[in-house]
């Protein structure tokens, strides 16, 4: 069955490029997709677990993205980053791999060489520098204290890449002094 699939790639490459198929032109089809979140809300104090209003956005973002097609869960070494990964990966029945968020740059190679649809969990002061690493948009600063609900799509399987930010949950509200910005 993979060969004939791979034989109607081949064939639609050529019909549709007009010539020579190359694999570069069938792996364009794969989709290489990656999730950005931040850890949802958290307690007070060091390595902290999620409030209620956290866990409830974790099991929400599973649900969002539960039906995606995720091949990969990464997150930091952290309990508020492990436990917003928690509910996808008891529902996927995949393993959370860790991953250091002091060398971002390594990171992002690393997912751009696995091709497969990943949820990444990080930090307010690393998922939007992570972004940036993949070739998609930061967006504006994210506020440490009370936002949750960003959610970065970074598709690598486009030429260009594809990146938007999509917000989850209970809404976050930037105050007016944010908003004049």
């Amino acid at each position: 069955m993979k060969r004939i699939s791979l034989c109607l790639i081949w064939f639609l490459s050529a019909c549709g490029m007009g010539g020579n198929p190359s694999i570069e032109t069938a792996s364009e089809i794969v989709r290489h997709e990656i999730y950005l979140v931040r850890h949802a809300e958290k307690q007070a104090g060091d390595d902290p677990s999620l409030t209620a209003a956290g866990v409830e956005r974790a099991e929400l973002l599973a649900q969002i993205i539960g039906d995606k097609g995720v091949t990969n869960i990464h997150s930091t070494n952290l309990k508020r980053t492990l436990e917003t990964a928690a509910p996808l990966a008891t529902q996927t029945g995949l393993e959370v791999a860790l991953y250091d968020p002091s060398d971002l740059d390594a990171f992002a190679d690393t997912l751009e060489a696995n091709v497969g649809v990943h949820l990444v969990v990080g930090h307010s002061n690393t998922t939007p520098q992570l972004a940036t690493a993949l070739g998609g948009d930061p967006g504006r600063e994210i506020d440490e204290a009370t936002e949750y609900d960003r959610l970065y799509v970074i598709t690598l399987s486009e030429d260009p890449i594809a990146s938007r930010i999509d917000r989850f949950g209970v809404r976050y509200q930037p105050d007016a002094v944010q908003d004049a910005e």
